[in-house]
């Protein structure tokens, strides 16, 4: 499946905007990272990452999301394997463990982008003028995007190796180059 095919797909099983946002931020996240780590697979993780919750608003519920988005993946044959291990690696629930570095950088982008798109929102200039910094300081504010998992955030950092404002930067950059999708 190429990226447009995936932007069609996420598109026919998606009508929130801002999920689909959430999507497109986690795959220019994923985009990013691919250019540093896989630089023949950009396309392959960018549809990892456009892909990686397009059942949720059908099947939000911790038995369905995202098997049963992952089993309409394999009923069209045209989704690799390495793509679906890491769409059911980014769900702790399914306790499919993250081997390889697209299935560890799809978990580690996640949350993480959701959360850098809701601090780029309540800044006036967005993502334009966003660094690292304020976003680990709303990461200590627990009242803000309250739901989005901090422990996975720290988990996906600790996993990839790297220092979290590095982190935290890159997917800024990413993001800000993607804002028109995504919407920061």
């Amino acid at each position: 499946m190429n990226e447009d095919d995936a932007r069609t797909l996420m598109h026919e099983w998606v009508a929130s905007d801002a999920l689909r946002g959430h999507m497109e931020a986690v795959a220019a996240c994923m985009a990013f990272h691919a250019r540093m780590h896989a630089p023949d697979e950009v396309e392959r993780w960018t549809v990892a990452g456009l892909l990686h919750d397009f059942d949720y608003e059908k099947h939000p519920t911790l038995d369905e999301h995202p098997t049963v988005g992952v089993a309409h993946l394999r009923s069209r044959g045209d989704v690799d394997e390495e793509i679906l291990e890491a769409i059911l690696g980014h769900a702790e629930h399914t306790g499919v463990p993250r081997t390889t570095a697209m299935a560890k950088h799809l978990f580690a982008c996640d949350e993480l982008a959701g959360f850098i798109v809701a601090v780029a929102k309540v800044r006036p200039n967005g993502i334009a003028d966003l660094a690292a910094k304020s976003v680990r300081k709303k990461l200590k504010d627990k009242a803000f995007a309250a739901a989005v998992s901090r422990e996975d955030i720290a988990a996906g950092i600790e996993a990839l190796g790297v220092e979290p404002a590095e982190h935290i930067d890159r997917c800024i950059a990413a993001i800000r180059e993607a804002a028109d999708r995504v919407g920061a």
